[in-house]
């Protein structure tokens, strides 16, 4: 027997390969996401059209209801025209307002003291909304079941207050200090007027609140100022009375022994000054006399920085004289010479006049020498005069640190009792007339049109709610189907290549009929035009005859196609199922390249799969290539292609295994394609079915047919309700798996060949029968409809 290696196929050149994709990558998530939406487009789009629907009943049958918009600003900065503080800031601070103010200012609005305010103004509890509202909803279901009294005054307001805030909104627009009240009604004009009753409810609270809060500030400023008063005036006469105990005198700010001190210190400045002054005037004069060999001229030089000494007129007088002499004395010497009488006497004289000068500057010296006596007596007598202050001073600084003490609490309770009097006057002036930081800069009018229901709004949101319910119900349906509708899941199923992917034929509304439907009018014509009527001469009459040797029997006559089905391949050669089986004879005309004969068998995992169609169709596509080929039908529990083709056969398969009939005679052949065809004809249910087809007997008949033919089609029975299949893996050189499109589980797919594991390696691809062609394009678009429509026409192709 010729062994066929699947792998041969698997890695043809021409064999699609299994794409190879990155789970990880964005681009794969988004196909995947095209995919499914693709996929589940119908329940998509019909998820949307009911939310649609729905969101368009809820407009048309919602109650309207219109909203009216005033607009508030907090505004903190002082009225110029009173200089008044805000009554949040006693100590008048004024203070920007911050974020947590303002939404203060909000809750302020929202709360029960303003909402019940606006229900007293506008008399709501009688109001017709109010009240048909809560015999509605409340009231009519509790009268239905319970008799109650009617509701007191109280509750009904609580309830009108309920429903208030419930339809009232208050909210900051933005980061400015602009505040919006709005409120809805079914009334226009009622909108409008609790907008604005509520806008001017919260003015009133706001002064209210001020009044009342400067009103009591005022009593406890009053009360407080009369304690501090009577607080300064006890420090003021602490401070009187410790002076006067303490004999503490101040004149100008400052204290006496202050005054005392300083002036004696000066005092005391301008006798060491003077002292310094006789002593150095003294001391000059002293250096002078001392010095008693000094030349004349070098004395008169020094007697000249003595100042008392250029105004005293008798040694002015004198130094003349002794300067005359000495003029003379040169003169004289000159011209009587040094030792003359009249030189000698004088110079006599001029020493006398130096003796003179001498004794004139010791009695200056004497007059030097009492004026520093009288210095150093003044300064002595200073010094103890400062020494008695300062002694005084450290007494009375003693007693001032204490006198510091009182004066500051002194001034402090001043201070204190001037600055309440201030907050006095001005909490005096809040209540006479109190100011809101707030004001209304838009008031609320009646609006032209509903603003609920937003139709827009909520149709858009029905169409987002839709879609993104739509796409969860159809990623659920998706994640829960488990049937095969792709190549590329077939492939990853089984590792195999998935060969074809064909339409659905048959019935009043399947692909191709229109086709078909041509094809047996063209044979019919042949008929009428005598070609039909030569061949029913010739014993053909259009259907399957028996090949009967020169003297053998005939087989059971001249048989007929029952089903159109089996033809269509020849009645439609230009349809998809067509090119689709054709890619089945491509991908095996590869795999048995090298073989001269080849046999090659068609299963399924569960029942009605197509695996017969399959079969036939694709033994037609070879006998009209012009191969030698039979068909076998090798389903010996149901031989459901016999019927199909051959239902009148009275031998077959069986009888040529048992060694009843030859094989030639058993053999049927089909006059318009030459596909020789091998029925099973079964009297009664076979038991022992697997054994028959294991049997050697059966690979003898294998073995004939190798030799007379180059293809051996084999029809076998499915993998999963018998185990005939099995039995065939020494016959068959390779299989064809036939999968329902959108209707084998993948778990029986699987679960089939598990329990066959000696067929898995013998599998040379799988075909994925009977799909919908309208929906193939949603679950694999680039192998589905979307060539096929733009490029398939081009080529004659129809459905």
């Amino acid at each position: 027997m010729l062994q066929f290696d699947p792998k041969a196929l698997r890695s043809s050149p021409t064999a699609p390969e299994q794409p190879q994709r990155d789970s990880a990558t964005s681009q794969d998530s988004l196909l995947a996401l095209r995919a499914l939406i693709r996929r589940q487009l119908p329940f998509i789009v019909l998820t949307v059209i009911v939310c649609v629907g729905l969101a368009i009943a809820y407009c048309m049958t919602a109650e309207k209801k219109y909203a009216s918009t005033a607009a508030l600003i907090i505004d903190s900065r002082k009225t110029q025209a009173l200089n008044q503080q805000s009554s949040s800031s006693p100590l008048g601070v004024d203070t920007p307002l911050d974020s947590a103010t303002v939404d203060s200012q909000v809750e302020i609005l929202k709360s029960e003291k303003v909402g019940l305010a606006v229900i007293k103004d506008l008399d709501l509890i009688h109001n017709p909304e109010f009240i048909s509202n809560e015999k509605s909803w409340l009231g009519s279901v509790l009268g239905l079941f319970f008799e109650s009294s009617p509701p007191s005054e109280q509750s009904l307001t609580r309830i009108v207050l309920m429903q208030l805030q419930r339809n009232l909104s208050v909210k900051r627009k933005a980061l400015s200090y602009v505040i919006e009240v709005s409120y809805k009604s079914r009334d226009p004009q009622l909108s409008a007027h609790i907008a604005n009753a509520i806008a001017e409810a919260y003015f009133v609270d706001a002064l209210e609140a001020k009044y009342q809060a400067s009103k009591r500030a005022a009593s406890w400023l009053q009360d407080r100022l009369k304690e501090l008063r009577a607080q300064a005036s006890a420090a003021d006469r602490a401070v009187a009375d410790y002076k006067a105990k303490n004999n503490i005198v101040d004149t100008g700010g400052r204290l006496l022994t202050e005054q005392q001190l300083a002036e004696t210190n000066s005092a005391l400045t301008i006798a060491r000054a003077q002292t310094a002054e006789a002593q150095a005037r003294y001391d000059r004069l002293s250096s002078i006399l001392n010095d008693e060999d000094k030349d004349v001229n070098d004395l008169f030089k020094d007697i000249a920085t003595v100042t008392d000494s250029l105004r005293n007129d008798v040694i002015t007088r004198l130094r003349q004289q002794y300067l005359d002499l000495a003029a003379r004395e040169a003169d004289w010497s000159k011209r009587y010479g040094p030792q003359h009488l009249a030189v000698i006497n004088i110079r006599n004289q001029m020493r006398e006049i130096r003796k003179s000068i001498t004794d004139e500057l010791r009695r200056i010296g004497e007059s030097y020498k009492s004026d520093l006596e009288i210095a150093r007596a003044r300064e002595a007598s200073v010094q103890a005069s400062l020494k008695s202050t300062i002694d005084q001073s450290n007494d009375t600084s003693q007693a001032q640190i204490v006198l510091r003490d009182l004066d500051s609490n002194a001034q402090s309770a001043r201070a204190l009792a001037d600055n309440f009097l201030q907050l006095y006057m001005l909490s005096v002036q809040q209540q006479s007339f109190p100011m809101t930081d707030a004001r209304l800069i838009t008031e609320a009018s009646p609006p032209l049109r509903p603003s609920e229901p937003k139709t827009m709004l909520v149709i858009l949101a029905a169409i987002v709610g839709g879609s993104l319910l739509g796409f969860a119900v159809g990623w659920t349906r998706d994640a829960l189907d488990q049937v095969v509708r792709t190549r590329d899941d077939a492939e990853a199923l089984l590792g195999v290549s998935c060969l074809a992917v064909t339409p659905r034929i048959g019935g009043d509304d399947g692909p191709g009929n229109r086709a078909a439907l041509v094809g047996r009018i063209m044979r019919a014509s042949r008929w009428l035009l005598g070609v039909g009527k030569e061949r029913y001469a010739r014993g053909e009459a259009g259907g399957l005859t028996a090949i009967s040797p020169p003297n053998a029997p005939v087989a059971s006559g001249a048989l007929t196609v029952v089903d159109d089905v089996m033809r269509f391949v020849q009645d439609s050669p230009f349809s998809r199922f067509t090119e689709a089986v054709r890619s089945i004879k491509v991908a095996a005309d590869i795999a048995f390249m090298d073989h001269k004969s080849r046999v090659i068998g068609f299963t399924s995992a569960l029942p009605n799969e197509g695996k017969t169609t399959i079969s036939a169709s694709f033994a037609q596509i070879l006998a009209l290539a012009g191969n030698k080929v039979v068909l076998v039908d090798a389903d010996i529990r149901n031989p459901s292609l016999t019927r199909s083709l051959a239902p009148t056969a009275t031998q077959g398969l069986l009888d040529v295994v048992l060694g009843k009939v030859d094989l030639d005679a058993a053999i049927l052949k089909d006059a318009e394609t030459q596909l020789c065809f091998l029925p099973t004809v079964v009297p009664s249910r076979v038991a022992q079915s697997s054994e028959f087809l294991a049997s050697s007997a059966m690979a003898k008949t294998i073995g004939a047919l190798r030799e007379k033919f180059d293809w051996i089609v084999v029809d076998l029975s499915p993998l999963t309700p018998v185990i005939d299949v099995r039995s065939t893996s020494r016959l068959i050189d390779a299989y064809v798996l036939v999968i329902e499109w959108g209707r084998t589980d993948r778990d029986a797919i699987v679960n089939s060949l598990k329990d066959a594991p000696m067929l898995h390696d013998q599998i040379i691809g799988t075909v994925l029968n009977k799909a919908d062609v309208s929906v193939l394009n949603r679950y694999d678009s680039y192998r589905g409809n979307y060539y096929y429509k733009n490029y398939y026409h081009r080529y004659g192709y129809v459905d």
